[in-house]
């Protein structure tokens, strides 16, 4: 691999990989891949990506193994506390996928009423720096019990009284018979950078590659809405297009009576945002995808 050339770490399987990969391919990136399938030489830009164990990559990224890496903020944090050479570790971006908590959770027959409730009690996670730190600012002593997979079911086990654990919709929770009570940490997938500056070149290709980050990252909530209204809709219609700037207006059939309205609008639209522009005069509504986005 040529050292004048970036180097990304991401997480070789998973979900987190799968959605690090269609982030990538949106922002136009083809590869070129190694027999192994762990190392992919990307065709647009000078960029190699590493494709490793997740809780490999801040490391990776601390000690200039790779200049950058995309890595669940949860695993960043937990490792953090733990590798001193992680403490240079710049976060980059937020990049608004893999969106999780870490959360206490106990029995649904748990009378939990306040952290107070915990004391003394034995807590299963695969983060145990986190816990730790966490339960040692709060001044309640637990015993923490570290594992590393099916962290969910040691409850039940007689394993320990409650577990902490990454939570992205509850249903595991909820399929365990637990309920969770407390949150240490919000999570999403970042891009972290190493510490120090790139040299020249590097710099050129970090800064193409988040010039396409943050383009792609902008289109994924993006849309293009394009409606006919009314003149006299137009001032309530403006109010309810989510996200967006200054509207371009066009009258139609060249009368000043109704107008075409094309819009850029940042933020989600929903059924009921168009249901609602209909109710104040909007017809012919339609909202397109924004494929790529440059600002």
């Amino acid at each position: 691999m040529n050292r004048n050339r970036l180097r990304l770490a991401i997480q070789k399987s998973g979900r987190l990989a799968e959605e690090t990969m269609r982030l990538l391919q949106a922002m136009g990136l083809s590869f070129s891949k190694s027999r192994d399938g762990l190392y992919f030489r990307v065709n647009e830009l000078p960029l190699d990506v590493l494709r490793v164990r997740d809780d490999d990559i801040p490391g990776f990224v601390g000690e200039g193994v790779a200049d950058l890496g995309i890595v669940g903020e949860n695993v960043f944090q937990e490792e953090k506390i733990t590798c001193p050479e992680i403490g240079g570790v710049k976060i980059s971006r937020d990049l608004g996928f893999a969106k999780c908590r870490l959360d206490l959770a106990v029995p649904e027959a748990f009378d939990y009423k306040s952290l107070q409730d915990l004391k003394g009690l034995k807590i299963s996670t695969t983060y145990p720096s986190l816990l730790r730190e966490f339960t040692e600012k709060q001044g309640i002593p637990v015993n923490i019990i570290e594992m590393h997979g099916s962290v969910e079911v040691s409850t039940r086990l007689g394993i320990a009284d409650a577990i902490c654990d990454i939570v992205a919709t509850g249903s595991t929770l909820e399929a365990n018979g637990l309920k969770a009570v407390e949150t240490l940490l919000k999570s999403q997938a970042i891009l972290i950078q190493a510490p120090g500056n790139l040299n020249g070149e590097k710099e050129k290709a970090f800064e193409r590659f988040l010039n396409r980050m943050d383009g792609a990252l902008a289109s994924r909530e993006t849309k293009y809405i394009m409606l006919n209204a009314p003149k006299n809709s137009l001032a309530k219609i403006k109010k309810l297009l989510p996200g967006a700037g200054a509207p371009t207006i066009i009258p139609l059939d060249g009368t000043n009576e109704n107008f075409a309205v094309h819009a850029v609008c940042r933020e989600a639209v929903f059924w009921e945002t168009m249901e609602n522009l209909k109710a104040v005069g909007a017809s012919a509504i339609l909202v397109v995808p924004i494929e790529k986005m440059m600002n």
